[in-house]
């Protein structure tokens, strides 16, 4: 097992710019896990990481050693409680980081039966409370405009708890072109519909399309869209747009069931 001690370390700086850089994410097509959650959901898509970064205090641990042990092939890399920390943004270190390849999943539109379609997603994490949302519904793909957060930082793998290896993921998507190609039924929430999420129709398939936080959805994208309105009989204007999608979700859930 080798051993940095210094941010001077090639290794040391390349790890920092992917957890620091979406550029260098994209350039390279790795990303880094924090924690043992994450790294356990991904071993449990069935996939491997490239390499494991820990600290001492960590080798102590019961749940990371026995993650280990199912990784003997993996490299190892110790890392000195400071240097870890300044890779993480949690207030706790972890103790162990999993670099990763990005999946590259092959997404046709036409495969797809149940979906979302977010456009201009900006918050890391609504976007990580979206994934993980339709993650727990059952969903099979998730197109994602460019001008979306990147589906792949530490704060949206965070947020989603693991639902981004339960998901195909396809980023700066063409909605408009998956909208053209999808062998099924969008909706989207709007204020100025008649029709109720609950008296709309979701069996079949189904993808719902979610806009940005503040400006909502493209007209262009609407109009390709059935409207529903979410009834809210408080005194609010409208619902942050992950828990909007959440309810859509898993009411689609409850009537496919």
């Amino acid at each position: 097992m080798k051993h940095i001690r210094s941010q001077d370390n090639p290794f040391y700086k390349e790890l920092g710019k992917l957890s620091s850089s979406a550029r260098q994410r994209g350039k390279l097509g790795q990303t880094l896990l924090d924690g043992a959650h994450l790294l356990a959901a991904y071993l449990a898509s069935g996939q491997q990481p490239l390499h494991l970064i820990v600290t001492e205090a960590a080798q102590r641990d019961p749940e990371i050693i026995s993650l280990l042990h199912k990784l003997p092939d993996v490299p190892v890399t110790q890392l000195d409680e400071t240097l870890f920390a300044e890779l993480s943004d949690l207030k706790t270190v972890s103790g162990v980081l999993a670099l990763i390849a990005v999946p590259q999943p092959d997404i046709d539109p036409q495969n797809s039966r149940f979906c979302l379609l977010l456009e201009n997603i900006q918050d890391p994490g609504n976007l990580g409370s979206m994934l993980r949302s339709a993650a727990a519904a059952g969903c099979d793909t998730v197109f994602m405009s460019k001008g979306c957060a990147d589906a792949w930082s530490p704060k949206v793998l965070r947020a989603a708890m693991g639902g981004h290896f339960v998901l195909s993921l396809h980023e700066h998507a063409d909605l408009l072109s998956v909208v053209s190609m999808f062998p099924g039924t969008i909706f989207a929430a709007s204020l100025a519909a008649r029709t109720s999420l609950y008296d709309s129709g979701l069996s079949g398939n189904i993808a719902f399309a979610i806009g940005n936080e503040g400006a909502g959805l493209s007209q262009a994208l609407l109009s390709t869209a059935i409207p529903f309105i979410i009834p809210m009989p408080g005194k609010v204007e409208s619902l942050n747009a992950a828990a909007a999608a959440a309810i859509c979700l898993f009411e689609a859930v409850r009537q496919r069931s």
